[in-house]
């Protein structure tokens, strides 16, 4: 099996769209969301503060980088606030396997990652594992093409 069909097949027929030169790239959001929702929801704090994916409230929620955000309590909007790069998803939360192979790919706030200081998504809980095999080649590749496709 082709390397390219190898990954259509474990992204599971997710929208993937492959990376592309010159204006193409300035229509790629910087944040993955989902009816305008970063984490489709997800408080972002709560990865690191309970180690899974935890519901936000429309109670709590702050707009950065055109996207709104959503959080559990008052205390994680504010750690969020006081360090939002520390808190958000590498790659503006799309997927890091997809990312890696020069694709966007929507992820799925569930199947995450907590590496190396630094939060990652994957579409699925099967891509995860499979970013899993090779992290740091995959952080690395990720790394090199995510400025490139913001442009």
């Amino acid at each position: 099996m082709s390397p390219a069909l190898s990954r259509r097949r474990l992204l599971g027929g997710l929208a993937v769209l492959p990376v592309l030169a010159g204006p193409a790239l300035a229509r790629v959001p910087e944040i993955c969301t989902e009816n305008g929702l970063a984490l489709r929801g997800i408080d972002a704090v709560a990865y690191w503060t309970e180690g899974r994916a935890v519901a936000g409230q429309p109670a709590y929620a702050l707009m950065w980088r055109g996207a709104t955000w959503l959080f559990g309590s008052p205390e994680t909007m504010l750690a969020f606030e006081m360090n939002p790069a520390g808190y958000a998803p590498a790659y503006g939360g799309w997927c890091a396997f997809a990312m890696a192979h020069a694709q966007i790919t929507p992820s799925a706030p569930t199947a995450f990652a907590l590496w190396e200081g630094r939060l990652f998504l994957a579409a699925s809980a099967r891509v995860l594992a499979a970013w899993d095999t090779d992290r740091a080649a995959l952080v690395a590749a990720a790394d090199a093409r995510w400025p490139v496709i913001l442009g």
